[in-house]
């Protein structure tokens, strides 16, 4: 009966080739499903092939159709299975390409990040001591006024207008090219 089908087809029957795939729709769908173990993707997979017998048929030799299928079948699963692996391992090396390049982004500002504070805590030094505490407990240790006022014993008032000083004094002498 099967081969009768085939000829039908062959011959253009589009009718025919509706009851080959009836007859052998289960035979595909397990033989993809075994090779994919994905519902969605097995039915995906069961139509190409079947678009592929369908195109494939002129060179069918009636040497054992559901052999012939079955083989299409599984080449096709296969190949559909690999090229989900390569899609997997290029966006893996995407990925890890894209965290080497970020990790290195991040080494490397954080190497310039030190330099440059390493820099200031320099040139802090050449600051008049009276301004050096209220700079380096302002800006370094990101206190408030109010804290450094405290821990010298003096008004809030003050340690404004020293950080003012300090900041002209900084003005003055410091240059732009002394931190690059």
């Amino acid at each position: 009966m099967t081969d009768e089908l085939v000829e039908k087809v062959r011959a253009g029957n589009d009718h025919a080739f509706r009851m080959l795939i009836e007859t052998y729709k289960q035979t595909v769908y397990r033989t993809v499903y075994s090779v994919l173990r994905n519902q969605k993707d097995a039915e995906d997979v069961t139509q190409e092939v079947f678009i592929k017998i369908y195109t494939s048929l002129p060179q069918y030799k009636n040497q054992g159709f559901k052999t012939w299928i079955t083989r299409i079948a599984v080449n096709h699963a296969i190949d559909l299975k690999r090229k989900r692996e390569r899609q997997k391992e290029e966006l893996q090396d995407e990925h890890s390409s894209e965290a080497n390049l970020g990790l290195t982004d991040d080494v490397e500002a954080v190497f310039f990040r030190n330099e440059r504070r390493k820099q200031v805590l320099r040139k802090l030094n050449d600051l008049p001591q009276g301004y050096r505490e209220v700079v380096y407990g302002y800006y370094i240790r990101e206190k408030t006024f109010k804290q450094i006022a405290e821990e010298q014993q003096i008004q809030v008032k003050s340690v404004e207008v020293k950080l003012y000083r300090a900041r002209n004094w900084m003005r003055k002498h410091w240059k732009e090219e002394d931190f690059s």
